[in-house]
């Protein structure tokens, strides 16, 4: 009895042991393929900088796309002027055709390779909104710089607002500028909302964009990291139709901030509410910008005289003067005086709502409003 005893417990002993190696082989090898993946996913040839943003890095780095050059080139046939689309401020962007039959819009400048570049095409690509235009990935050979971005087809709010492509008879009505002011809002609260919190920088009505749905795409955010510190202006008597968007305390002290945007997210509903560029004078009588008349007029009864002609009669008074009383806050000198994105967002939203409630009437048309000075209350 004992030796048969003796015998089942050094059996159990054994067939225990065995499981307890089994397990150990097991977890051992899952950590080191566990292991292989994490360095495999993260690891690069590239040097990235070391700093604030090098946890970014690490995380997004499968998210950032490095294209050769050879594929760009065949993307635009060589660099092709019948490519050429524009010259931004990066230097020219091309549309181009990918291999797997995507169509890509492609900046290009020339740049000796830095490690910055590619940090920072790292940082902002994972950045992904319905509402922004995507930074698939970047190039750098040959002593040049690309960066590559989804393509977005209908081109630029300003192109059809007063560019040179500009069609006579395809006017904006209210509720489609609005709806397009309210993506675009939406697509720099998102950009806000980052941690740590990404600025725009070069907000204008060039850099929104909609696609055939006219669905607003907010273009070249945080690009203004690309070019360094030697892009912005003083003040000066001569305002240009970039500078026209420049918060004064970006002008005056280069303090680029979330309200430094919400300026400029001011001058683009300006220039939604005019149909032209805000550096023009609102009448043959007077030697302001449109934001230094907005800004100098306390009187909403007199608005009225630079809303588009081109709108005609389809918006209700009520939303107009509510669409006029978001811009005046938002091009506040001050920029504590200024609202913030999220309430843009809320406003505009709130709004367009109302407006499509009330000009939106089943068999009847849209209702008619009067223009005029008595189109909006007088305001002390």
């Amino acid at each position: 009895m004992s030796k048969t005893l003796a015998a089942i417990v050094g059996g159990a002993a054994g067939v225990v042991a065995l499981v307890g190696i089994v397990i150990f082989l097991i977890w051992f090898c899952l950590s080191h393929r566990m292991s292989v993946s994490r360095t495999s996913e993260t690891g690069s040839s590239e040097p990235s900088q070391a700093g604030g943003r090098q946890l970014g890095v690490e995380l997004s780095i499968r998210e950032a796309r490095r294209f050769e050059m050879e594929e760009l080139s065949l993307a635009t046939k060589s660099f092709s002027d019948k490519n050429l689309i524009g010259i931004g401020k990066f230097g020219e962007v091309y549309k181009g055709l990918l291999n797997d039959g995507m169509l890509v819009a492609i900046k290009k400048r020339t740049g000796v390779p830095s490690p910055e570049f590619v940090d920072e095409v790292r940082y902002l690509s994972p950045i992904q909104h319905r509402n922004l235009v995507t930074l698939l990935g970047y190039c750098q050979e040959n002593n040049l710089q690309f960066l590559i971005y989804e393509y977005v087809p209908s081109g630029s709010v300003s192109s059809h607002l007063y560019g040179p492509s500009q069609v006579s008879d395809g006017k904006l009505e209210f509720k489609l500028r609005l709806s397009i002011a309210l993506g675009a809002a939406k697509g720099l609260a998102h950009l806000h909302s980052q941690s740590p919190r990404l600025l725009h920088k070069d907000f204008k009505t060039a850099n929104v964009l909609v696609d055939e749905n006219f669905i607003a795409k907010v273009a070249d955010a945080g690009l203004r990291n690309f070019l360094g510190r030697g892009d912005v202006a003083g003040p000066s008597s001569q305002v240009t139709a970039d500078e026209i968007f420049l918060a004064p305390e970006v002008k005056e002290f280069r303090r680029f901030s979330d309200k430094s945007d919400i300026f400029s997210f001011g001058v683009f509903l300006l220039e939604l509410l005019r149909g032209r560029e805000a550096t023009e004078s609102p009448s043959l009588d007077s030697s302001q910008n449109l934001v230094e008349w907005v800004q100098s007029t306390q009187d909403y009864s007199v608005f009225s005289s630079i809303i588009d002609q081109r709108l005609g009669t389809s918006f209700t008074a009520e939303g107009m003067e509510e669409f006029i009383q978001l811009i005046v806050r938002c091009i506040e000198p001050s920029s504590e005086r200024r609202p913030a994105m999220s309430y843009v967002v809320m406003e505009l939203d709130r709004i367009l709502e109302k407006e499509m409630s009330l000009t939106t009437v089943m068999g009847e048309g849209t209702p008619t409003v009067t223009l005029g000075s008595q189109l909006f209350r007088a305001s002390k």
